[in-house]
């Protein structure tokens, strides 16, 4: 093969060098980040000889080579030279400022989801339990130590939310992930959080501080983490490479912590007055207008931790008059939450995306919407934009019929008694407006849909049987049988998700949905390769036979965590030593799908090929 003419037909029916803002490789592809993939010609690509297959998805523009991708990968990186950086500044920029915004949210939030789904699942157990016990036995258990530990754990994540938004936005950022939470835990720490909430002036070396309470918030760490990240490579080009690793963290946070507690975190304060306000005016005008503002709006001022700004309303509108109509709205838009997660859980073929969606209907349900604004609609876009419409319309209904509450309760299935007092017109307007946002949601997402994850469809399906089941024995004459090297269930490899393996373009043989996370040598061999992420190991066997196993889907982006090698390349190895080991669970907690492909790559020279499960 000669690579470096392959490279060039290669780059040039990928829309030329322009047109490439990113290029890695994993064992079998080359993975081309395009500006425009309607450049590429498709088409041609798949007409030469050297190239198996070509796979397009919304993050990347894959052509597959085989085994020899390396060589090829290197001369196209010759061709391109050093990516210029004015055109990844091009790349990071396409789209619209609010799809932009939107991305990055979405991409803070999602390694949050599990932590965020067990701590609203565990809110909703526990306003459950204490209604049960005060209907049933009359009894408050919110006194006893148990349910106290337990409503610490489940309010834990969201009281130190900065914290954690912190961390995962500098990975975002690419800033110091330590220095970012540390930066965080400042906004959450005790003491400072007594004297931001207090009543007393806070200055900063005379300048002003805006008092504000910062646990729970999200918008401020994220602008602040921002910043940071500049801060913090400015720090980087000016210190003697000596000093770096103490003065540069030492730089950045005597700079970031009061600039976000003198500009960037009064930003979210500054929103929250200004809802405030609106939120007079408006109801000055029109209570309908005011519910379906409210019953819109809420969620995404969840979003932005601007909700807390306008609590003070309904807090003393009930010292005032004993009722209240600000979380009656607000209830629409945490019925609309759910109604959306509901659409998503009877929509989606994503195994993993409907386990969270039910988990958040449940959540939300009980008012506890974390879980189904993150984990869910926001993630996925136009299940907000359902929810909002919803949520919008069923708040205006009920600042039509006068809807209001005489307590001041989070909303959701447990406080809908607190709207009975408001009378027969009020309280039918109430439930047929919760009623409104959760069917229209769902149904909204139901009928005009969303973009599904297909690259994770099925990752969660329901274990596979593990009674041992044998991929028929073809061989003939030319016989190899190799035991699976990977403890689980046999899969047709044409079942695979993944259609360059399932086409059997790459070689014959099987699959497996691994039930222990380790790969061990089927036989006496070579290690021929372990890619340097692990995900993919190339063994060559004593019959022969040249086997390549791939350890899930998509795994190449996990560059290794989860993975670990216990030998190297070039090593020859006996029959069932251990060769990559893998944490399931940390793997597919991270939305990946362990299907394992197994192919001998040079099949052609047999007259058949046969995986069958290992004793």
């Amino acid at each position: 093969m000669n690579y470096q003419q392959v490279a060039q037909d290669i780059l040039n029916n990928v829309g030329g060098k322009e047109n490439v803002s990113g290029l890695t490789h994993c064992y079998t592809r080359l993975r081309f980040t395009l500006y425009d993939t309607k450049k590429a010609n498709k088409a041609n690509l798949e007409k030469m000889d050297e190239v198996i297959s070509v796979v397009e998805n919304s993050r990347q523009y894959q052509v597959v080579i085989g085994n020899k991708v390396a060589e090829v990968h290197d001369q196209i990186q010759l061709l391109l030279g050093d990516l210029n950086k004015t055109k990844e500044k091009k790349a990071e920029n396409k789209g619209s400022i609010g799809s932009r915004i939107l991305n990055t949210f979405t991409s803070i939030f999602i390694p949050i989801i599990p932590a965020i789904a067990a701590s609203g699942m565990l809110k909703g157990i526990l306003a459950l339990a204490v209604m049960i016990a005060a209907y049933y036995w009359n009894v408050d258990i919110k006194e006893y130590n148990t349910y106290r530990i337990l409503d610490a754990t489940s309010n834990a994540l969201f009281y130190f939310f900065p914290i954690m938004i912190g961390y995962v936005a500098a990975k975002v950022f690419k800033a110091n992930e330590l220095i970012a939470m540390v930066l965080a835990a400042t906004l959450c720490y005790p003491d400072l959080v007594e004297i931001m909430t207090g009543d007393a002036a806070v200055t900063f070396l005379g300048l002003p501080v805006t008092l504000a309470n910062y646990t729970s918030t999200v918008i401020p760490i994220i602008i602040a983490v921002f910043i940071m990240a500049y801060v913090q490579r400015f720090f980087e080009r000016i210190t003697p490479e000596v000093l770096k690793i103490i003065m540069v963290p030492t730089f950045t946070l005597l700079v970031m912590v009061p600039a976000t507690l003198i500009i960037f975190g009064p930003i979210g304060i500054h929103l929250g007055n200004f809802i405030n306000w609106l939120y007079y005016i408006i109801m000055d005008i029109s209570p309908t207008l005011l519910g379906a503002f409210i019953g819109g709006i809420w969620c995404v001022l969840v979003i932005f931790g601007a909700h807390k700004a306008i609590l003070p309303i309904g807090i003393n509108d009930v010292a005032q008059t004993g009722q209240q109509n600000l979380l009656a709205f607000a209830g629409a838009a945490n019925f609309s939450q759910a109604g959306a997660a509901a659409g998503v859980f009877l929509k989606t073929r994503n195994k993993k995306l409907k386990t969270l969606s039910a988990t958040a209907t449940v959540t939300a349900l009980f008012g506890i919407t974390e879980p189904a604004i993150y984990g869910v609609n926001l993630r996925l876009k136009k299940p907000m934009i359902y929810a909002v419409i919803s949520g919008a319309i069923g708040g205006g209904l009920m600042g039509w019929g006068g809807s209001y509450g005489t307590a001041f309760a989070n909303q959701g299935f447990l406080t809908i008694p607190v709207y009975i007092e408001a009378g027969t017109k009020a309280f039918l307007c109430y439930i047929i407006g919760i009623a409104i946002a959760f069917f229209g949601a769902a149904a909204m997402t139901m009928l005009f849909g969303f973009k599904d994850i297909p690259e994770e469809e099925d990752a969660t399906d329901e274990g596979f049987d593990e009674a041992k089941e044998d991929t028929p024995n073809t061989v003939t004459d030319a016989e190899v049988t190799i035991p699976s090297p990977v403890q689980g269930k046999l899969i047709p490899l044409s079942d695979v998700k993944d259609e360059v393996f399932a086409s059997g373009a790459l070689g014959e043989g099987a699959a497996v949905y691994p039930t222990a996370g380790e790969v061990v040598a089927p036989a006496n061999c070579k290690v021929s390769v372990l890619y340097p992420t692990l995900h993919a190991i190339g063994l060559q066997l004593e019959n022969g036979a040249e086997l390549l196993i791939h350890i899930g889907f998509n795994t190449v982006e996990l560059n290794g965590d989860g993975f670990e090698a216990h030998v190297n390349a070039g090593d020859e190895i006996s029959k069932g030593t251990k060769i990559v080991s893998f944490n399931i669970e940390e793997i597919e907690a991270k939305g990946y799908d362990l299907t394992t492909p197994m192919v001998v790559t040079n099949s052609s020279q047999f007259q058949g090929v046969s995986i069958v499960e290992s004793n």
